[in-house]
């Protein structure tokens, strides 16, 4: 009985001496064996994990490309103006639905300071630190932009324009109205130019909204 008993210490012994030197390689990016694979490799699919070729997906891929003309959920208001590839002159139309209260203007310069200091500099100058290293960015305090409409330095934020990238994926529209608001009363010192609102302008561009998306998407009533 001892005999056996040693005689599968041994064999158990030599097993794990075998796999762990077969598990090991030299390849750093070579996992090795696993012991019960399955465990770490579930087999349903998952959007954000690719352990094998999906044989049910075109391409072999978990994540696939969202159909055409199609506005993830809960984002239909980021695409309620006119497409990047348009015009910015067009983009003068555009009205700001809100007003330049004291609220309003504290949540502007907030986002402004966390969106766009970095590059136009605290005053607005174009004198920011990205704006040091990175030639071309725009003084918002020029003659140029004084006279620039809301609409269109909103179309800027949400599409940029040179040098400047996009922002409409990562602010909200009234995000980038707070901060068009933010810089025409406080930084470009425009005041009550811009505090005054048209409620009826307001309700026309809020009420357009719907139309905007199916222009900029393609999409139409199919009802």
């Amino acid at each position: 009985m001892k005999n056996k008993l040693k005689d599968g210490l041994k064999i158990s012994l030599l097993t794990f001496t075998v796999v762990s030197v077969v598990a090991c390689s030299k390849a750093p990016n070579d996992p090795g064996t696993q012991y019960a694979p399955q465990m770490y490799d579930d087999p349903s699919y998952e959007a954000l994990r690719q352990a094998d070729y999906n044989t049910v997906n075109p391409g072999r891929m978990n994540m696939r490309v969202p159909a055409k003309n199609t506005i993830p959920r809960g984002k239909l208001a980021y695409f309620n103006h006119i497409p990047k590839n348009d015009s910015l002159n067009q983009a003068n139309g555009l009205k700001n639905p809100l007003v330049a209260n004291e609220q309003v203007l504290e949540e502007g310069q907030v986002l402004y300071e966390r969106f766009c200091q970095h590059c136009h500099g605290a005053e607005g100058e174009g004198n920011g630190k990205v704006g040091a290293v990175f030639k071309g960015v725009a003084n918002l305090k020029s003659d140029a932009l004084k006279v620039a409409s809301m609409g269109h330095i909103y179309h800027v934020i949400t599409n940029g324009k040179g040098r400047m990238m996009p922002h409409g994926s990562q602010l909200t529209p009234d995000e980038r109205w707070k901060i068009t608001l933010y810089v025409k009363n406080t930084l470009q010192g425009a005041g009550e130019q811009a505090t005054e609102v048209d409620s009826e302008a307001a309700t026309e561009a809020s009420s357009s909204d719907g139309d905007n998306v199916q222009q900029a998407t393609g999409l139409t009533n199919t009802q």
